[in-house]
């Protein structure tokens, strides 16, 4: 069981869940940028101050460079009903580049971005295929008049709780997954994103010309938290006064032990999943004292350095 805070309006909600809860994400950017986080449309000018995405940069040179993963994961099959009586699967996409979007009606970003979700896949019709799954929103029939009302052109379908684990975890909402053609995830969003990214990795994986340069990166668990074992740093998580050797056996102990808050994963896939995770955050902070101190595992003590040698037992006696 974890406690989960929300903040409606003026009032805090403390709310204790046996799954954890996906959040809006990008709400305090979202406010800062001007945006209502309750408004289910924005205006091209709100969607220029919206905070840049971490997965692109700016070169000095004014060049976008976006990021894909080097050597990706094939994405998880899955099979599931879609609101409108049909399967949903991604075998029936395999060959054309997939958005794979978790979402909630209840989510303001998750909202706000459908629209351009609907234009992104009416303009590359025949070679994309955006995919809606809905999680913590049990209210099918409210689903299925959401995507009624907003003209959703694209498959929804109310997502499992097993799916959700199967994709490395959805902390917060809205989460999208960027799968290439040959069905392999090569990067993930968290968050309200502007749509010309989300278009320009599409265009990227279809090979048509874009204004942005393209790199990789190693996924160290921010795409799939299995591999959360690749990591050299973790969240909140100050390694500094390690030896190199020390932090290889810290890190070690931290993708070996489980968090105890509920989540499921280990303490390394918790600080990624949930950076605030105070059960998480405590622990491995212990691990890092104790490996400081020598010692590399739970309750072992450090070698005394004031202790004497033992002396070595003398020969046997020959007969």
């Amino acid at each position: 069981m974890k406690l989960a805070i929300y903040r409606v309006g003026g009032v805090v909600l403390f709310i204790a869940v046996l799954f954890p809860r996906a959040v809006p994400a990008g709400q305090d950017e979202m406010k800062r940028a001007g945006l209502s986080t309750d408004s289910p449309l924005q205006t091209k000018t709100q969607k220029q101050n919206q905070t840049q995405a971490p997965e692109q940069r700016q070169e000095q040179d004014g060049q976008m460079v976006i990021r894909f993963i080097r050597d990706p994961d094939l994405a998880p099959e899955f099979a599931v009903k879609g609101i409108d009586g049909g399967t949903v699967n991604l075998a029936a996409a395999r060959g054309k580049v997939v958005l794979l979007n978790f979402w909630a009606t209840w989510c303001g970003p998750c909202r706000m971005e459908v629209p351009d979700l609907v234009e992104l896949q009416k303009k590359y019709q025949d070679r994309l295929q955006v995919i809606g799954l809905v999680i913590d929103d049990a209210d099918e029939d409210a689903v299925r008049k959401f995507a009624k009302r907003y003209s959703i052109n694209y498959p929804v379908a109310m997502a499992t709780d097993e799916m959700r684990f199967q994709f490395g975890g959805v902390p917060a909402l809205p989460t999208s997954f960027i799968i290439d053609a040959q069905g392999r995830v090569v990067q993930k969003h968290i968050g309200l994103r502007d749509p010309e990214l989300y278009e320009m990795e599409v265009r990227a994986l279809l090979g048509l010309p874009i204004s942005a340069r393209v790199e990789t990166f190693e996924d160290t668990g921010e795409i799939f938290l299995k591999h959360a074992n690749r990591a050299s740093e973790l969240p909140g998580v100050d390694m500094t006064r390690l030896t190199p050797a020390q932090k290889t056996v810290a890190l070690h102990r931290m993708n070996e032990d489980t968090c105890t808050c509920g989540c499921q994963y280990t303490l390394a896939q918790c600080r990624i999943y949930d950076s605030a995770c105070r059960v998480s955050r405590e622990r491995t902070a212990k691990i890092v004292a104790e490996c400081a101190n020598g010692a590399s595992k739970p309750n072992q003590k450090p070698p005394n350095q004031n202790a004497v040698p033992a002396q070595a037992a003398p020969p046997a006696a020959h007969p």
